[in-house]
């Protein structure tokens, strides 16, 4: 009897539902002198998606290795199925803590078929086969055991691997930037359907990639790592729309950020005053993030701003503006608003400003 789609769906979310939280503990390692993981702590609760993103170079990848065991601790503990799988005195190798991994090149054996691909950590006998035709419904593949990874378009390839990483129902997987070989339009397709698959079958997973759409589609919470550290770890909104550091604003999403000087009132800007008053003295200077859907322009021969550019997206069009002490801010407009380089214009926030994100000395104010 065929194993339909819902079934398998099904059969994965029972596995998902006993499956416990990720937890890491102050999590450190060194490669020379350079500390490539520093005190890195994180829980990733059952079913839970968590998008790690970063620079390259800040620590992402190789978090991912000492998960699953790829290289040892220098300090910290990492549990996995409410068990300790490394830390000062103990590291279980790969095969033992039950997890899976997606790598980005799909590392999907050429000279297997897809079923073989699948089954490849299961053995032989009808249990595998079982399993395998479970997979292979759950990710859309079923009837294609038969054919080889040349066959296959690279999404299909990225399906292949995600089951073969399910096969033996890990308690953590771990996704290490899955689709970064694939080209824009199939990117954006490959990656719904395996958010779509990783809840479905309710995967404990941790994602990694540097793109911030990617992360903010796809994780139920957010890790923004830098220089091997964690600045803030959240829902995708509050790490938006509440960034902790400067850092974390300016990496997800188009952000300037304008000059301020505080006030009895408030804060005043370039774009107007914000009603909205800190714990800092007067006269301070702060920095306020503003993103292009922040910021709103009328053309004005009297203005003191000026359009430096415009940057045409299809739906919408970028305008880069320069404020009267000089600073740049983007702002988004109808695709139907063309001002040409140079024109005068009044800009001003766009919505209440007291709710954009305030900073002093890099920090969250």
């Amino acid at each position: 009897m065929a194993i339909t789609t819902t079934e398998a769906a099904r059969a994965l979310t029972e596995a998902g539902r006993r499956s416990p939280a990720l937890r890491c503990r102050g999590l450190r390692k060194q490669f020379g002198d350079k500390a490539v993981v520093a005190d890195v702590s994180f829980t990733v609760p059952a079913g839970d998606i968590l998008a790690l993103v970063g620079p390259s170079g800040c620590g992402k990848t190789t978090l991912l290795r000492l998960i699953a065991g790829f290289e040892r601790l220098d300090g910290g503990a990492v549990e996995i199925d409410g068990q300790t799988m490394a830390d000062d005195t103990r590291h279980v190798p790969p095969e033992g803590r039950r997890v899976g991994m997606v790598f980005q090149d799909y590392a999907v054996f050429p000279h297997l078929s897809v079923g073989r691909n699948v089954g490849f950590a299961l053995g032989k006998g009808e249990p595998a086969r079982a399993r395998v035709a479970e997979l292979l419904a759950f990710v859309g593949l079923q009837g294609r055991e038969n054919a080889m990874p040349h066959e296959l378009s690279g999404g299909e390839q990225q399906r292949v691997s995600l089951a073969r990483a399910l096969s033996t129902r890990p308690a953590a997987l771990l996704l290490d930037e899955p689709f970064s070989n694939l080209d824009a339009a199939l990117r954006g397709e490959v990656r719904d359907e395996v958010r779509r698959l990783l809840k479905a079958g309710g995967v404990t997973a941790v994602f990694v990639t540097h793109d911030q759409d990617e992360a903010l589609f796809l994780g139920d919470r957010i890790g923004v790592m830098r220089a091997g550290k964690l600045e803030q770890i959240d829902t995708p909104e509050r790490v938006f729309h509440r960034p902790q550091t400067r850092f974390v604003a300016e990496f997800l999403g188009q952000t300037a950020f304008i000059r301020g000087r505080t006030t009895r009132e408030g804060i005043i800007t370039p774009l107007g005053g914000i009603d909205r008053r800190l714990a800092l003295p007067e006269d301070m200077v702060v920095e306020v993030a503003v993103r292009p859907d922040d910021v709103t322009f009328d053309a004005d021969a009297e203005g003191l701003s000026r359009v430096v550019s415009r940057h045409f997206t299809g739906m919408a069009a970028i305008y880069r503006l320069a404020l009267p002490d000089g600073q740049i801010v983007q702002s988004w407009q109808p695709h139907e608003v063309r001002l040409a380089d140079g024109t005068a214009v009044t800009a001003r926030f766009a919505g209440d400003p007291a709710a954009l994100p305030c900073f002093y000395h890099g920090q969250a104010v």
